[in-house]
Formats: C-alpha cells, structure tokens, sequence
C-alpha cells in the first residue's frame, strides 16, 4: 500500500493545479486588468501547499490574542455553521459568503465541521472549484486549538458589494464574455469583530476581498474561490 501513496499525492496535487489554473483563466479572460491574477495563475507552475496557501491570506487569518479594541457586531450569529443562501444575484450571494469566510465560533464548532460548512457553498463543477483559496481563510488546526482554549468567536457585519470597474468594463466590451462559466469577480467591503473569554468588548478590523461567484440561469449562485488580490 505505501508504494502507491505517492502517486496518489501526485496526481491530487496535480488536480489542483489544474482546477486553480483554470479557474484563474477563466476570471483572467473576465478581468483582464486586475491585479494580481498573474500571481493567481503563477500557482498553477508549482505544487499547492498549506504553507503557500495560508501565506495568501495571512493577512485575514485571525490570531489568537488580538489587541484591538472595539465592540463586536451581529454576535447574535456567532455559532451557527454557515449555510448558502438560494439566490441567483452574485452580490448578494458574495456578500453572504464574505461573512461566512470572516465568520467562526470555536466554542461551538470544531474547525473540521467549519471546513465542510464551507464546502457546500462550492460550485459542484469541479474545474472551476478552488476549494482551497478559501480554506487558506480558516484558522490552522493548531491555531483553531489555540483560540479555543481562550473561548474565541469572530462574527461579521458587511458594508457592501460591487462588481470591479473592470469587470463591469469587459462585460460591456464584450456581453457574452461570461457565458461559458458564468464567473462573476465580486469585491465585498465589511467587518470582522473578534471577542474572547475575558474580553467581551474584543476588537474589531476592516475587511475586504474579490471572490470569484459562479451563477447559471439554471440553477443558484455557488463560490468558485477567492482571489488573492482585492480588485477595486
């Protein structure tokens, strides 16, 4: 059995790369002037790693002791496991998932149940699934372990969405552009309030992100992935 472990890494790894690179090619031909998409593509030249992933998004992963106070918002949803809305509009679909992928309670979830609750907001098309640029989002098993020990929730409050200027830009140049995949490049602004045991008051930080949405005419909206460049 050992023998073959290998091989099956490969070729998983191998999956991944090309469901990221062809995710990324497909927004590319919709945005074609936003920055960092070349980043995004780049990752299709070597193997997707945890490490790579997570450094993506250090930025919003939240730590285990923040310092920052202010009051919280919405905590009256903290622990509740995240469930897709049915919509078939991409800004009110990407404003939900936002707040889901800014959203945690490790007093009552364990960070594996938080990581299927995201996944059933995927596109089931598996070529255009990039499952992992928004588990990068979700604190680490050691750092979920950390945070639970001091009782740590984070809940989120979103202030808007649009689509990107050039976004709207490429779809009146060319309106059929989006008709193969129906990807659709949403950037959502908002909040994210952190509290701890001891620290109801807790802190509070800006966030803001472009995810990719895919929305057919026949069925509701569903997240394709999380770009890693917040597109204005």
């Amino acid at each position: 059995m050992k023998p073959s472990e290998p091989a099956k890494s490969g070729t998983f790894a191998s999956s991944v790369v090309r469901r990221r690179v062809l995710l990324g090619t497909t927004v590319l031909a919709i945005l074609v002037t936003v920055a960092g998409l070349a980043a995004y593509l780049t990752r299709g030249d070597r193997t997707p790693s945890k490490s790579s992933s997570s450094t993506s998004s250090s930025a919003s992963r939240p730590s285990a002791a923040p310092s920052v106070s202010s009051s919280p918002s919405h905590s009256e949803h903290a622990g509740v496991l995240p469930a897709p809305p049915k919509t078939h509009d991409p800004i009110a679909f990407a404003k939900a998932a936002a707040a889901a992928l800014w959203s945690y309670d490790t007093r009552t979830s364990s960070q594996p149940e938080l990581l299927r609750a995201l996944r059933t907001w995927l596109t089931k098309e598996s070529k255009y699934a990039d499952a992992a640029s928004a588990e990068a989002l979700v604190p680490t098993p050691a750092l979920w372990k950390q945070m639970a020990a001091n009782g740590q929730f984070a809940t989120a409050t979103v202030h808007e969405g649009h689509f990107p200027a050039s976004f709207t830009r490429t779809l009146q140049t060319d309106p059929g552009a989006i008709t193969d995949a129906y990807l659709y490049a949403v950037t959502v602004s908002g909040k994210q309030s952190i509290a701890w045991k001891g620290s109801p008051a807790g802190g509070a930080e800006s966030r803001a992100t472009t995810l990719a949405v895919q929305c057919r005419p026949s069925r509701p909206c569903a997240l394709a992935g999380v770009l890693p460049a917040v597109a204005p």
